[in-house]
């Protein structure tokens, strides 16, 4: 039987998604309703997508008996808000990344999914990549030795974008762009909690980072460092460095396709879109979403690749990057 999906926001990463759903068997997975702010905007989506039925108001999705599980795609500030109102509804929730704005909000929205007894997961779809999980795999068998260094970059001209640069919005280049080099760093290293964190960046004006360097110190000597930047384009490539070898994402460490291991190069290619795509590689986004699938007929709360310690964590380690940069959300002060 088909996992039933509802979408929440009619927005550029909720279209992805829903393209990114196409490429899977329709017998695995539907949309039965999209949900938006304004009613036109939801009846758009749903005309061009074919999507059942569409919803002016996130209220009517989280009551359709219809729905299964809901993807949360609306900008970071509202993520807590809308997973609550869905968790509460005993709907199981995917929610986009960064879960939320900080690590309290994460333990709330965890503790609601505990309490309503469904399916959790933050939507960090990088670590559902075939690529990601041959990373895994090599790392398991040691491939490269001893891990002793990671370095991931992601920079983008992000400048331009409302969202990206005003704090109300949840701006700053750490949770849009920069979480993806601190998951793949705590994805290499086993979900560890390093022994420091050191960071140093810039602020914009309104208050959010415009480019942060971060530098995480491990056990057994292991090192890692990132940087993000809304100003400019960086090589967006990540590096694991071991006592034998190392294994390269040449590009789009976000939405890996390629990996090169001790100089070896292996393509791993993502469907093509049946309809235009927003962002980079956005077909992608199935494997997030049949991981859910797998995770709901297995009868898990949460998955085993992102699990809700992984997003604990994540939350935590932004937290004090941005306390050591000057970052302060409105949310903060709660």
């Amino acid at each position: 039987m088909a996992t039933r999906w509802g979408i929440c926001s009619a927005g550029k990463i909720s279209n992805d998604f829903t393209v990114a759903l196409r490429t899977l068997p329709p017998g695995d997975h539907q949309i039965v309703a999209v949900a938006a702010r304004k009613l036109q905007d939801a009846q758009a989506f749903a005309k061009k997508h074919n999507i059942p039925r569409a919803y002016g108001g996130y209220d009517e999705l989280s009551r359709d008996p219809d729905v299964e599980v809901v993807y949360v795609g609306v900008i970071h500030p509202y993520h807590i808000s809308a997973s609550l109102l869905f968790m509460n509804a005993k709907k199981n929730v995917l929610c986009e990344k960064p879960m939320a704005m900080n690590s309290r909000e994460v333990k709330e929205m965890v503790a609601a999914a505990k309490t309503n007894n469904i399916f959790f997961m933050e939507a960090v779809w990088t670590r559902f990549f075939p690529a990601s999980l041959e990373i895994k795999r090599l790392l398991a068998e040691e491939e490269v030795g001893e891990v002793k260094m990671v370095k991931a970059d992601f920079g983008l001209k992000l400048m331009h974008v409302p969202r990206a640069v005003q704090k109300e919005l949840g701006g700053g280049a750490l949770l849009d762009i920069g979480i993806y080099c601190l998951q793949f760093i705590c994805m290499v290293y086993g979900g560890e909690k390093p022994e420091s964190i050191q960071a140093t960046g810039v602020c914009l004006d309104t208050g959010v980072d415009e480019a942060m360097v971060v530098t995480l110190k491990f056990s057994r000597g292991r090192m890692a460092v990132f940087t993000c930047s809304m100003a400019v384009q960086l090589p967006n490539d990540a590096v694991i460095t071991g006592t034998k070898g190392t294994i390269r994402v040449p590009a789009h460490m976000w939405s890996p396709t390629s990996l090169v291991v001790n100089g070896k190069e292996t393509q791993y290619p993502v469907p093509e879109p049946r309809l235009p795509l927003n962002f980079t590689n956005s077909t992608g986004l199935r494997y997030e979403a049949e991981e859910v699938r797998q995770c709901l007929l297995k009868g898990l709360k949460e998955s085993p690749g992102m699990t809700h310690a992984d997003s604990l964590l994540l939350a935590e380690l932004e937290d004090e990057a941005r306390s050591q940069v000057g970052v302060v959300y409105n949310q903060d002060l709660h």
